[in-house]
């Protein structure tokens, strides 16, 4: 089982102007949240831990989670309202992002809630604003503590500044993690916003040297950069596709990834140490191909297997 940890919130779109204001529609989402559900959609069966209000909108998020086959029964309850974003797209379909609450139910998670997450987890995915806003970080770094060597470890910064703004915050969570994560996804973006003027060779260099076993570090239309130290630094091109939007295409990415890797048996330390080249390029490929299709559509909307497999 892969247990996908942090937020679930709801995501609101600019639909149009009105005379009075604006005509906004709002749609389930988190990056966590989309990762779950990206599993689930191709044929995995992963457990969400993340708080989820009571409140309309979280009882959506839980139904919707349900509905997909995402396992609920770790995700804590506290008594907080659900954590609304609005997402303002540009011209070239890049999503920013501004939260609206600060005591919201994906913050409240305690230590006392891990009693949920299951010990024998294949994997344990972390990351995104979770690991920068407390009390919820230091709740989901004793965690990864407490499953460290246990379960693969995977790790995805999705830095917002929007929502944590202090960088050092930022850079002080991805430094904790990388001598304790096992699989690195992080974009080009987050390593500008975080060190700025540092390539996205020498992050990877720095990662494997912290002792990540795999580093993926994802650039939108240039393509993807992976790494381990066995099998060196290799590229694939992005896929060429009609972008609408590209939220949720990095989940979508990780999604895929994970998937692909424990279908081939591969969710392992130890296995993706070993991974030899041509296992890794078709391990991107795939996941690739799976973020092409959320960057065709509007919103994280994540492909099924069968829109996957199925693709040219």
């Amino acid at each position: 089982m892969i247990v996908v940890c942090g937020e679930a919130l709801f995501d609101v779109f600019c639909d149009s102007d009105t005379a009075a204001g604006f005509a906004l529609s709002a749609h389930i989402g988190g990056s966590p949240f989309n990762l779950a559900v990206g599993l689930a959609r191709l044929g995995m069966s992963p457990m969400f831990f993340g708080g989820l209000s009571g409140d309309m909108f979280g009882r959506k998020l839980a139904s919707a989670l349900e509905i997909e086959g995402v396992d609920i029964t770790a995700a804590p309850r506290p008594p907080a309202s659900t954590a609304l974003v609005t997402v303002d797209v540009d011209a070239g379909g890049v999503p920013a992002y501004t939260l609206y609450g600060s005591a919201t139910a994906e913050r409240q998670v305690v230590a006392a809630d891990l009693l949920r997450v299951p010990l024998d987890a294949a994997a344990i995915h972390v990351g995104s604003y979770c690991m920068a806003v407390e009390p919820v970080a230091s709740t989901l770094k004793e965690l990864v503590m407490r499953q460290h060597g246990r379960s693969l470890i995977a790790f995805d910064p999705n830095v917002r500044l929007t929502i944590q703004p202090d960088r050092a915050v930022w850079s002080g969570a991805i430094e904790w993690m990388l001598p304790v994560t096992d699989l690195l996804k992080i974009s080009d973006e987050d390593i500008g916003l975080v060190y700025p003027g540092r390539t996205p060779e020498e992050c990877i260099d720095m990662a494997i040297d912290a002792g990540v076993a795999l580093v993926v570090v994802t650039r939108g239309e240039q393509g993807v950069l992976a790494a381990t130290r066995a099998a060196g630094k290799h590229a694939i091109r992005a896929r060429k596709v009609e972008v609408v939007d590209t939220v949720g295409a990095g989940d979508t990415f990780q999604a895929a990834l994970l998937a692909y890797l424990a279908w081939h048996k591969l969710l392992t330390r130890a296995a993706l140490s070993a991974l030899d080249a041509p296992s890794l390029l078709a391990a991107l490929d795939f996941a690739g191909r799976a973020a092409a299709i959320t960057c065709s559509r509007r919103g994280a909307d994540m492909p099924t297997l069968e829109e996957v497999t199925t693709q040219d």
